[in-house]
């Protein structure tokens, strides 16, 4: 398949295999599993006033993503792109939550590739769509709220336009920001926050001292959820480890304390949907945020949960 070549260290040993080996398109899916699918878009990021390059994003995961361990208990598929290239965002969106719908039908667990965070909105519209996901938990791992009420809808405004459309379709929603920063989010957002019944930790919060008191505290608020989505911002993590992003962060949140967060909502069962947000290739010296990116997607779908002690 287009994208996927790599290393090969045995042709017949499984134990040996890499994730280009093992990886088949969608449409030859004979069980459920874990199905890739990329929002080649980065409109929502030039109507915010960002750097563009995210469209690119889909292609730089999946050449980081080839040479990675294949994962052993589970099918991996590739669901393609849906792109923007005409400007109608909107349309985009809307084709990839069709997208997301169909594969949770089917029993696949999706997982987003950006494209620009206006992915956000997408999978969360795919996901109220789906057969009966009851109470909806997006946990948001980014240094931006992305609560901003603007005339068009853009990077900055897909999880107010997702506590709208829940509110307006009678969908049971709460959303959680982790790692939100005091100096990249202006006080109306933090006021949109609280008017909306959102929860948040800031960066500075989250950290490895306090770690398993967030875990705890994070496992609190999903206590009522029946359906989790999992979106990363990968402007979450400091600059220095993600610098391939519209927005670098001064401090961002750092990985050893990140992956033990994604572990623990992976770890509640309840996960249905997840996505890698804002990767900018044109940005990204020796693709070293896309193969951040790709190590957080096989945490999540390769890799055994850790126990937390």
């Amino acid at each position: 398949m287009d994208g996927w070549h790599g290393r090969i260290d045995d042709p017949a040993d499984p134990l040996a295999f890499r994730l280009h080996q093992v990886i088949r398109p969608i449409d030859q899916a004979t069980s459920p599993g874990v199905a890739l699918l990329g929002f080649a878009s980065d409109e929502g990021v030039r109507r915010n006033g960002g750097r563009p390059g995210a469209a690119l994003g889909p292609g730089a995961l999946r050449r980081c993503l080839s040479n990675l361990p294949a994962p052993q208990s589970q099918a991996v598929y590739d669901a393609g792109d849906i792109d923007c290239t005409d400007g109608d965002l909107e349309g985009a969106q809307l084709r990839f939550a069709r997208c997301i719908t169909g594969l949770l039908d089917a029993g696949h667990f999706p997982l987003g590739m950006g494209g620009g965070h206006e992915i956000g909105f997408a999978s969360y519209l795919g996901l109220a769509g789906s057969a009966g996901p009851g109470r909806i938990a997006i946990v948001n791992l980014d240094a931006h709220l992305d609560l901003r009420d603007a005339p068009v809808a853009n990077s900055g405004t897909p999880f107010l336009q997702a506590l709208r459309h829940a509110q307006a379709h009678g969908v049971q929603l709460d959303y959680f920001c982790l790692g939100a920063s005091a100096s990249s989010n202006t006080q109306r957002l933090f006021r949109t926050a609280q008017e909306t019944g959102s929860r948040y930790l800031h960066d500075d919060e989250m950290t490895a001292s306090r770690l398993d008191a967030n875990i705890e505290r994070l496992l609190e608020w999903l206590a009522p959820a029946d359906s989790i989505y999992l979106t990363i911002c990968l402007d979450v993590l400091p600059a220095t480890v993600a610098a391939g992003v519209s927005a670098p962060s001064a401090r961002g949140v750092a990985l050893d304390v990140i992956e033990p967060v994604i572990a623990a909502i992976r770890d509640t069962g309840r996960l249905k949907l997840a996505d890698i947000a804002e990767l900018s290739p044109p940005l990204d010296r020796d693709d070293a945020t896309a193969r951040v990116a790709a190590r957080l997607i096989h945490r999540l779908i390769a890799q055994p949960v850790p126990s937390r002690r």
